[in-house]
């Protein structure tokens, strides 16, 4: 089992499970832990014996988590959880022929259902399971068909949640990156200056033959007043190509040829 420091819930919910109250914890990453040792309570089962089977088993070893729970009576305290998506393993992993007569159905129940009551408790908000109610939701009633849209709703409104996040974190990255690409400060690299370096010297050496004098000023001056810029290792990062393509044409259109 994981020796890191106890997780911090930022939700915690019981959920009625038949005549069993379960509780269940959602940690700031979004993942849902359930505490074990309840469980094992609830299910008649041993602990000891349980936790034991859990350091044995290298995926339910890695995954159980110390995770601070709050329990009534006593407070704050840290439990040892599964991530939500992990409670099945764990459950199937109880052999419900062995367990006593008396509580093999339930622990038949709890591998049947207890994984999608849990999850349906954190991802629609229901925090019951009545065999009952799921039973009358299969006329076709308008309640029935209010309460199937409802829901309906409920998801589409958090897929379309979850959605806009996304959008929102890639368009926020991609603003960072736009910014640091155009900030001021945040010029070609050195390589890039040697380049657009050589770019002007070919030309002004091109421009000298034709009339016998230094062009270097000539030229810098030309890419200075394009690009406003007082040095050419000032020219921003993201203008490079903008100015190696100018530089290009122009030596292109003396000589004819493409050196750079």
């Amino acid at each position: 089992m994981s020796k890191e420091k106890s997780l911090a819930p930022v939700e915690q919910k019981e959920v009625l499970f038949y005549d069993d109250s379960i509780v269940a914890v959602r940690v700031e990453d979004g993942a849902i832990y359930v505490p074990l040792r309840p469980l094992c309570e609830l299910l008649g089962v041993v602990w000891a014996a349980q936790l034991r089977r859990i350091n044995r088993d290298p995926i339910l070893s890695e995954t159980a988590k110390g995770v601070t729970v709050t329990v009534t009576p006593g407070g704050a305290q840290e439990m040892i959880c599964l991530p939500l998506d992990y409670l099945n393993g764990w459950l199937f992993g109880i052999n419900a022929t062995r367990v006593k007569e008396e509580i093999r159905d339930r622990v038949l129940r709890y591998q049947r259902e207890c994984y999608k009551v849990l999850s349906d408790a954190f991802q629609e908000g229901r925090l019951t399971t009545d065999p009952e109610f799921d039973a009358l939701l299969d006329r076709n009633s308008d309640a029935v068909q209010a309460y199937r849209m409802a829901q309906a709703v409920v998801r589409l409104a958090r897929h379309q949640i979850l959605l806009e996040a996304r959008v929102d974190n890639v368009e926020s990255r991609l603003e960072n990156l736009e910014s640091s690409l155009t900030a001021t400060g945040r010029h070609i690299s050195p390589e890039q200056a040697s380049r657009i370096s050589q770019a002007v010297k070919a030309i002004a050496m091109e421009l000298s033959k034709r009339s016998g004098r230094n062009e270097y000023g000539g030229v810098y001056g030309e890419l200075y007043r394009k690009f406003e810029i007082t040095s050419y290792k000032e020219l921003p990062a993201s203008r490079y190509e903008e100015a190696m393509a100018f530089l290009t044409d122009w030596h292109q259109h003396l000589v004819g040829e493409q050196p750079f």
